[in-house]
């Protein structure tokens, strides 16, 4: 498995233009993500501690889970955390035509109803971004990812690698489901205690 943490310049140049990588630089402010729920354990696990806390995050849902799920994806909601659409299905977008991947994006919308969108491992063509964008979507992206889904590493290193980008105005990314949870459930408290001693908040993205 081939990935990086963080987002060089020439990373981002890869891909189409008008996608989100990071916020506007705030004091103390990191912007906390979690791809692939809702999960019935999980999820309600990771509320918990942001908002014991009191940070607000954003959850990139499965349409299919939300379905599965609603009363998890309410209590996201509930929580004052912000939702967005990661495709019905967990959609390759380079596997697929764009209008298939929009019928997707679509199908899931129905359920979650949010202007964010962040696409599943990062694959989105020129011309899906153009229809998505076109849809009213904002297409975000990450400044660092914790690789709390690879296997082959443990939690310690996926706190690591979130603590590493953990500076203003960063997106960083984590997954609330059961492959990466043996991970997460090391890295997300750590992180979180970094943050206290360095007094640094999460806010959920800007859904307008």
């Amino acid at each position: 498995m081939w990935y990086i943490t963080s987002t060089p310049w020439w990373l981002r140049a890869i891909f189409p233009g008008g996608l989100v990588w990071r916020q506007k630089p705030a004091e103390g402010t990191v912007y906390l993500t979690f791809d692939d729920g809702p999960h019935p354990e999980i999820t309600p696990w990771v509320c918990n501690l942001l908002e014991a806390a009191g940070h607000k995050a954003t959850f990139f849902c499965i349409g299919q889970n939300v379905l599965r799920y609603p009363q998890i994806f309410e209590r996201v909601k509930a929580g004052g955390h912000m939702v967005g659409n990661h495709t019905h299905h967990h959609m390759h977008g380079w596997k697929v035509s764009p209008q298939e991947y929009l019928q997707n994006v679509e199908l899931a919308n129905s359920s979650i109803g949010s202007p964010l969108f962040r696409p599943p491992y990062g694959a989105i063509k020129q011309r899906q971004a153009k229809l998505l964008k076109r849809r009213g979507y904002s297409i975000i992206m990450w400044s660092g990812i914790s690789a709390d889904f690879d296997v082959k590493i443990t939690g310690t290193q996926a706190a690591e690698n979130s603590i590493k980008h953990c500076k203003p105005g960063n997106i960083l990314v984590f997954h609330d489901s059961e492959k990466a949870y043996p991970r997460l459930k090391i890295a997300l408290p750590e992180l979180l205690r970094y943050m206290a001693a360095n007094g640094i908040t999460s806010q959920s993205l800007d859904g307008r």
